[in-house]
């Protein structure tokens, strides 16, 4: 593989021209198909095989007209002080919001709208009322004119003193990540500028990623209607190709640099970096590929397809940093190096300190003292590693899933003072009303309701409504805590433990809980897939079995830790103020197999790009200790800069005002802090040194067995020595006049 990559490499380097203007010419198609699509939908959510799945197909069915899964507002109106809402003129107000939702500019979308007088939706002290809104379609598919008349309903009542407020998932946008992400790239190019010494060689792998993550992003816009993908969708791509386009573009022009400065050609130094440093992208690419690919377990079409999305980006970013990056190496021509460099092909530059015979001093870097150090405490070294992290880890224990509801929003939104007034007035229940699906006349319909009115926990049941034909009812029922409460969904297992086949809860409530679970159930499976799969792809790379092994355990204990951290911020509010988190709750029950996910293939990206040094150095006639310090001589400054700029661009999106996306930023920002500079800047190279020979042990008949994918480059050197390639001469010179 690496003489292919070596191939592919200088060949986009010659034929830079054509190779920039195909990716040009790409990124202009998929951004025109974006442009012309139709706007993307929240995507259709589905739970195959859970009873709340169940209910909404047999409602679908049952109630045609009823729009199952369409948004839903709740307009909450509480009279002035001193009033009440059934007083004649907030009555008066209140009836001219529902008439005006009934006939106004959103009413073609609108299923029905639920008079809070009829349907004695008056709180018992009269301060509150509220008006149910259902929707035909989804929240993310709502017309702007639509969702302003909803936003406009209440204007009226405003200025007549009442205090009017909206809830519901009729006001969902698209997230907003805000300008936290253009931060995070500002901050990554302060990085790249520090790490390369050049300005050219800082903005090539931010130009190639942009690049990437555009045609990424506007290809998922593009057939966002056709494959039904969801909103965040492109969030999620962008997040992830972004952390990955920097770096592998940044290991790419890290390692022609280091060739140019042993005097290769241009075009040779490129080919050799796209062997080498270019076969660790590939691979690490592919460990992120499995771990998205891999949410296919949970067998959630949604999920699934945000992990396919993703990993499509993940691809691309892999080819632009073999073929693009070296294209556009070309046109950099000497800007690409530190000025005052000194080599073979760009001449004289800073002279080079001596010692006191005259003789190069050669002055160890920081990643080689590194090294040095854990050599000689390598037991030390670890065990603060472990012992660390697994503190960290201890809120993990307390880890509560759930999906964060309008009670999670920030306090100064509509729906976060909707929902604070609807709890205020009737009891935190009415923010997550059950729906009970009956698959059955009225008389079934009747003996269910008697039934759920004995349970603990129910404030109130409201009568059967039944279809046209009479075979099937739905039941409101209303809890006595929050949706999001342990005590809630308890109510919805009891309910549900003595149903039958016949009658089923749902509703968003319920199909959180199955949600939740289903997450839960896969988590296992899935981690074994996963990790599982990466165990062998390392094994291949690195022709060892305690290598991989110990890199998946060290990533296990980085997002457990992860995980810790997260619940100590969002679940138990601690340096809450400082991350934006306004309202602690449960931790989002995607989390936990998303970070097993993402975190698993991000973090091999390092395992890959610093062991594969130190794998090649081994190979070449190193002891095991020094070639570990080789590893670190080459590798330690630039993965300690790749993951500064993966946890920069994470922590962009901690700025979002979804809670959603503001986890997801901040567990997997800390998640790579833990797993680069833990993991592997401290735990890998002391196990290492425990472990010395027995560290790159493989059995023979395994040895014969496995494919030589050559990552180390031993096939491709084997090829320049037979051709001759690499040698400096007139091409290499009128090569540099080019430019």
């Amino acid at each position: 593989m690496a003489t292919f990559l070596y191939r592919l490499g200088r060949g986009a380097f010659r034929r830079r021209r054509y190779v920039a203007l195909a990716w040009v010419a790409l990124l202009c198609a998929a951004i025109f198909g974006a442009a012309t699509a139709a706007a993307p939908t929240s995507g259709s959510f589905s739970i195959p095989g859970t009873e709340a799945q169940k209910a909404f197909d047999l409602l679908d069915q049952r109630f045609p007209g009823m729009a199952a899964d369409g948004a839903t507002a709740r307009i909450v109106i509480k009279a002035p002080a001193g009033k009440k809402v059934t007083d004649p003129a907030v009555k008066t107000e209140v009836e001219k919001i529902v008439s005006g939702l009934k006939t106004g500019p959103g009413e073609a979308q609108i299923a029905s709208v639920t008079d809070p007088y009829q349907a004695q939706a008056t709180s018992q002290d009269g301060s509150t009322a509220y008006i149910s809104t259902k929707y035909k379609v989804s929240g993310m598919e709502l017309t702007d004119k639509t969702r302003d008349a909803l936003k406009e309903s209440g204007k009226d009542a405003q200025a007549h003193g009442l205090t009017v407020e909206i809830g519901g998932d009729a006001l969902m946008t698209a997230p907003e990540t805000g300008s936290g992400e253009i931060i995070g790239i500002a901050i990554a190019a302060i990085v790249l500028v520090i790490t390369f010494g050049s300005l050219i060689a800082a903005g090539l792998p931010l130009l190639t990623a942009l690049i990437g993550v555009g045609i990424g992003v506007s290809s998922i816009t593009a057939l966002a209607n056709v494959l039904d993908l969801g909103s965040t969708t492109s969030t999620l791509a962008m997040m992830i190709g972004l952390a990955v386009g920097i770096d592998y573009a940044l290991f790419i022009v890290s390692r022609y640099r280091a060739e140019l400065a042993e005097g290769h050609a241009r075009d040779e130094a490129a080919g050799r970096a796209a062997g080498t440093a270019g076969s660790a992208v590939v691979f690490a690419g592919l460990t992120v590929v499995i771990a998205l690919v891999g949410l296919a377990v949970v067998n959630i079409p949604m999920l699934t397809k945000m992990g396919f999305a993703a990993a499509g980006t993940v691809v691309i970013a892999v080819l632009v940093a073999l073929t693009l990056v070296p294209a556009i190496l070309g046109f950099a021509g000497r800007k690409v190096l530190p000025a005052g460099t000194k080599s073979k092909l760009f001449g004289k530059g800073k002279p080079v300190r001596t010692d006191k015979d005259g003789k190069p001093e050669e002055r160890p870097n920081g990643g080689t003292r590194w090294a040095r150090f854990v050599l000689r405490r390598p037991v030390m070294v670890l065990l603060v590693g472990v012992i660390g992290l697994g503190a960290i880890a201890i809120p993990a224990s307390s880890l509560q899933m759930g999906l964060p509801d309008d009670g999670a929003q920030p306090v100064s939104t509509t729906q976060r003072k909707a929902y604070d007034m609807l709890s205020d007035g009737f009891g935190p229940g009415f923010n997550g009303p059950l729906m009970v699906v009956v698959n059955g006349g009225q008389s079934l319909a009747d003996s269910t309701v008697e039934r759920i009115k004995k349970l603990d926990g129910v404030v109130a049941v409201m009568k059967p409504t039944l279809n046209e034909a009479g075979d099937a009812a739905v039941i409101t029922v209303i809890p006595e805590d929050r949706p999001s409460s342990k005590k809630t969904e308890d109510l919805v297992h009891e309910i549900r433990a003595g149903n039958g086949d016949n009658v089923y809860v749902t509703g968003a409530t319920a199909m959180n809980i199955d949600f939740s679970q289903r997450m839960n159930d896969a988590l296992l499976p899935y981690l074994a897939l996963v990790v599982g799969l990466a165990f062998l792809l390392l094994m291949l790379v690195f022709r060892s079995i305690l290598v991989p092994l110990k890199a998946a355990l060290g990533f296990l204990l980085s997002v457990v830790a992860a995980l810790g951290a997260v619940v100590a911020v969002f679940q138990w509010g601690w340096l809450g103020s400082l991350f934006g988190v306004e309202q602690t709750g449960p931790i989002m029950s995607m989390m936990p197999i998303f970070m097993v996910g993402v975190v698993f293939g991000l973090a091999m990206d390092y395992e890959v790009f610093l062991v594969t040094r130190m794998r090649e150095a081994y190979v070449h006639g190193e002891r095991p200790g020094q070639a570990v310090v080789t590893g670190f001589q080459y590798s330690a400054r630039v993965v300690v800069a790749a993951a500064v700029i993966m946890i920069a661009v994470f922590s962009g999106f901690i700025g979002a005002s979804e809670q959603m996306i503001k986890m997801i930023g901040f567990g997997l920002a800390i998640a790579v802090f833990f797993d680069a500079f833990v993991v592997r800047m401290a735990i890998v190279p002391a196990v290492l040194a425990l472990l010395g020979h027995k560290a790159w042990w493989l059995p023979a008949w395994l040895d014969r067995i496995l494919p030589n994918v050559d990552v180390e480059g031993e096939s491709l050197r084997k090829h320049l020595a037979t051709t001759g390639a690499g040698a400096e001469g007139p091409d290499a010179d009128r090569e540099l006049v080019k430019v």
